[in-house]
């Protein structure tokens, strides 16, 4: 899978996709991420990617013309499965999402800042516009950072076990079940003897209705979603 994200500040991106599983995932060949400069597609003499805007409003937005170009020479040598743009107005990002866009083989992402952006690049380019929750940031690139980071660990090969994304809070609109470790018993508080069974199908059971009972009390809205389906 290749991911290619536009942003006016790289120097954000190169931290998170430097370690751990992200850094593995590419070194195994799994997933390519390449960080674009938008300043290096500007026509300006000073690079710059922002204007006023027209009708006056506070806040300067992202300019047309390097945007343009900048996606315009990423199509030109691949097709892609999805031009993304963070926005706080686009929809919410959740576990679904991310199992779809896992799925695809080129994405690119482009990285909201300023005020905002030119419609004519929504109107025109953009396939999807994903917010990673109702709040602002001074750019999109930690939102780009979250969706390639939640994307990634999902595609087969990158985790060390496979199952362990299935079965992460969100899968199947239940949060996860209460896990523990060794020791079974530290300073008087006990793992759940349901655990030390030995007992396959009923530790299953066990966890199931635990995912269940924490998502009806934590998160009532996804406990629907998960009646609803």
């Amino acid at each position: 899978m290749r991911i290619d994200i536009i942003t006016v500040l790289p120097e954000i991106l190169e931290s998170p996709f430097s370690h751990s599983i992200i850094k593995r995932a590419q070194e195994k060949g799994l997933a390519e991420i390449h960080i674009h400069n938008l300043r290096d597609f500007s026509e300006d003499k000073h690079r710059r990617v922002d204007d006023y805007s027209f009708g006056k409003g506070a806040g300067m937005v992202m300019a047309i013309q390097p945007v343009e170009k900048a996606i315009e020479s990423l199509k030109a040598e691949r097709n892609y499965d999805e031009i993304i743009f963070t926005t706080p107005d686009g929809d919410v990002f959740n576990q679904k999402e991310a199992n779809n866009l896992s799925m695809m083989k080129n994405i690119i992402i482009l990285c909201g800042h300023y005020k905002g952006i030119d419609q004519r690049i929504r109107d025109f380019y953009i396939t999807k516009e994903i917010s990673v929750g109702d709040y602002v940031l001074t750019g999109g690139e930690l939102a780009a950072a979250i969706i390639t980071d939640a994307v990634v660990r999902l595609i087969p090969g990158v985790l060390s076990d496979e199952t362990s994304a299935l079965t992460d809070s969100f899968q199947d609109n239940l949060l996860s079940p209460p896990v523990y470790t060794r020791p079974a018993e530290y300073k008087g508080m006990k793992v759940p003897e349901i655990l030390l069974s030995g007992n396959d199908k009923l530790v299953d059971d066990w966890k199931q209705e635990q995912a269940i009972e924490r998502t009806k009390k934590l998160r009532p809205d996804l406990y629907k979603k998960y009646l609803e389906d």
